[in-house]
């Protein structure tokens, strides 16, 4: 059984918990406190950082990597497309996210002018994508959504930015925030 190592107010731990739940994989999660690491997480990621993936004798760091990886290793359900064009521009989508949301979302939190100006040109660019498709991942729910998702409820729960202005990009929260695999994160995202 894999063991996640984890922290509640983490968005990129929120990744794997929300791939784990969707497919519906048993594992266990030991909660790291993000505020006074111990110094064992050092020796299943270099860098400190959540999530780590344990399976067996075989660790595994950085959500993006942790969702291909269950991903192919419990391939049901799907959570990439079934097309290989569709497949790859999922993953663009998610290996994009920095420069799409991620960047401005820490400038934010950081208080750097100008920061809310520019998660808002970046909500506008995925409401407009949102507009030509029900998900990010492309016709179903996938890989693509599950990478933003923990950023945009954040946004909107834990900073208070409104959704108002972007009403594809309300409607793509409001559906997947009726899978139990999101709603489940709501609460965390406001934890601080």
């Amino acid at each position: 059984m894999p063991t996640l190592y984890d922290a509640d107010r983490c968005p990129y731990c929120a990744r794997a918990r929300i791939v784990l739940a969707e497919k519906g994989i048993p594992h266990e999660t030991v909660v790291v406190d993000l505020d006074d690491r111990p110094a064992w997480i050092y020796e299943k990621n270099a860098l400190g950082r959540v999530p780590v993936l344990e399976e067996g004798e075989f660790c595994l760091p950085e959500s993006e990597v942790i969702a291909e990886y269950l991903e192919e290793r419990w391939p049901d359900p799907p959570l990439l497309p079934a097309d290989p064009a569709e497949r790859a521009l999922a993953r663009l989508a998610v290996q994009r996210f920095d420069k799409q949301l991620g960047d401005d979302y820490y400038a934010l939190r950081r208080g750097e002018d100008g920061a809310r100006e520019r998660v808002d040109r970046r909500l506008a660019a995925l409401d407009a994508e949102l507009e030509a498709r029900p998900f990010l991942t492309g016709r179903e729910f996938g890989l693509a959504d599950i990478a933003y998702v923990p950023w945009v409820l954040r946004l909107r729960e834990r900073m208070g930015v409104p959704l108002d202005g972007f009403p594809a990009l309300a409607a793509w929260l409001d559906r997947l925030c009726e899978r139990p695999s999101v709603a489940a994160e709501v609460g965390l995202a406001a934890v601080r």
